[in-house]
């Protein structure tokens, strides 16, 4: 019984996440574009079905792998012993990212739209060894103490070296591909790690050493994926498979064909659960050899972290068919409609308020700003820290809807960006950093995040002279940025604000 009161918890919780970009687009349609989209019963069946997946896949972490994964985490905080502490975290990291709906989602594009060229099984590889070996290393800090920003300023100074050598076709996806590593399954396991690992060390402060390393695993796919697209693009560069013009008409085709047989559906349907499982299998074989090979106990209520398991293969399935049939025709169809009116305004205002609302309701978000609050006794509060994040993402997906629709190169932004991003980091208080990079990775959820890619696909598809793959991709970045700016100059203003108003009292 506690179990489906649980559930529907979380269903009611999967739901209000979805009910603001429901509520957007909804108002959008009635009052601005003031007409029915063409396949609006799948679409809202896609919606149904990827809020029962969120909630099945979200009952499953809490069943079987965030129980699991604590219980090793203090285990080998308890034993003290770095390597067995390193090497869990890139495990962790490696296998969590693996299984990550939005990069998924994400990947799968990617590799439709560059006819083949990128590949989603090596992108997603390629992103998950680059969070597990940062996980590792942001282990490594929290230990040793030292202090975030110089792990992140010399980052993203990288970061900005490498966006200028790298070809454009892969710029918008590698920081999308960072900004997506931290989400519905990231986000818990890794922030628990940090603020666990702080809080056992004496001499650590939560919020200054256990923060951050959510900011690293944003940071770092970055590089690795544009040093990726060198490669293809640059080093081996060889005509795609398939025209742009036929990547875009298979988008189209995305949903099961209604005319192909019940057998094949089937069939088809019978392969995506068993990719599924090939994507969760790799946390589920790390938590089985930390725990039998290292640990050496048996798992705790094993038939439960088994449904747990069961059922996060199962939302991942339901997650990513919602998907194909709701959210990204959702995105496509608002960015057709909305590019067919006598204005642009619209445009912005719609990449305004998606952000926000979504925002608002994400739920790693309000986790995050929760225990900041706690961490920080007082200097802080969730709901400001919530609302400063909304405004940023809601700035950041604007202007980057504002670089589709001008065609500026998405090099100069990214730079300009992260030129004030490291700015900021040199003048904000030190106890903000770590935390204001962390909010930067986790502003978008599973379901914004396909909603917006799509989105900005739909619009560089819409708008005559962009190209899909160079255009397309980018929204997540500007919505990454964004709030690391908002939450950095809010904590300099009340740094300056504050004796200011001691001295005039």
């Amino acid at each position: 019984m506690n179990h489906l009161h649980a559930f529907w918890h979380t269903l009611k919780h999967a739901f209000g996440n979805l009910m603001p970009i429901v509520l957007v687009v909804g108002l959008f349609q009635i009052f601005v574009i003031r007409q029915v989209p063409e396949g609006l019963g799948s679409m809202l069946l896609g919606l149904g079905i990827v809020i029962l997946g969120v909630a099945i896949f979200l009952q499953g972490l809490e069943l079987g792998i965030f129980p699991v994964g604590k219980n090793l985490s203090n285990a080998f905080a308890r034993r003290g012993s770095l390597p067995l502490l390193m090497a869990f975290g890139f495990s962790l990291g490696f296998s969590a990212v693996v299984a990550e709906p939005a990069l998924i989602a994400v990947a799968q594009q990617a590799e439709e739209i560059s006819g083949g060229r990128i590949d989603s099984l090596t992108l997603r590889l390629l992103v998950a060894l680059s969070v597990g070996l940062v996980v590792a290393v942001g282990v490594l800090r929290t230990l040793l103490g030292h202090p975030l920003h110089w792990y992140m300023i010399s980052g993203y100074l990288l970061v900005v070296t490498v966006t200028f050598f790298a070809p454009a076709e892969i710029v918008g996806l590698a920081y999308d591909s960072g900004g997506v590593t931290t989400n519905i399954v990231t986000v818990p396991l890794i922030a628990a790690l940090g603020i666990g690992l702080a809080s056992s060390i004496r001499g650590r402060n939560p919020l200054a050493h256990g923060f951050g390393l959510v900011a690293l695993a944003v940071m770092v796919p970055m590089i690795a994926v544009q040093l990726y697209g060198i490669v293809v693009y640059t080093l081996f560069p060889v005509e795609a498979s398939l025209t742009e013009a036929q990547m875009l008409a298979t988008q189209a085709s995305e949903v099961l064909p209604i005319k192909d047989s019940l057998g094949r559906q089937l069939l088809v349907m019978l392969m995506d659960l068993f990719g599924m499982l090939r994507d969760v299998l790799p946390i589920i074989l790390v938590i089985v050899f930390f725990q039998y090979g290292v640990i050496r106990k048996p798992i705790p209520y094993v038939r439960r972290v088994i449904l747990g398991f069961a059922m996060v293969i199962l939302g991942l399935y339901a997650f990513v068919i919602g998907l194909k049939l709701g959210l990204f025709p959702v995105g496509r169809s608002m960015a057709e409609q909305l590019i067919g009116l006598d204005t642009l305004l619209y445009i912005y205002l719609f990449a305004f308020a998606i952000g926000f609302a979504t925002t608002m309701a994400e739920p790693a978000l309000i986790a995050i700003g929760q225990q900041a609050e706690e961490a920080a006794n007082g200097k802080l509060q969730a709901s400001h820290i919530r609302l400063l994040v909304a405004l940023g993402v809601a700035i950041g997906i604007s202007i980057g809807v504002h670089r589709i629709i001008t065609g500026d190169s998405i090099h100069y932004y990214i730079m300009a960006g992260y030129a004030l991003v490291i700015l900021l980091t040199f003048l904000a208080p030190r106890f903000i950093v770590p935390l204001a990079f962390d909010l930067g990775g986790v502003t978008t959820s599973e379901v914004t995040v396909p909603l917006v890619t799509a989105l900005g696909i739909g619009l560089a598809t819409n708008i005559e002279g962009r190209s899909v793959l160079i255009d397309g991709f980018g929204l997540i970045a500007f919505a990454s940025i964004f709030p690391i700016v908002t939450v950095l100059l809010y904590a300099i203003v009340m740094e300056r604000i504050k004796p200011a108003i001691g001295e005039t009292s």
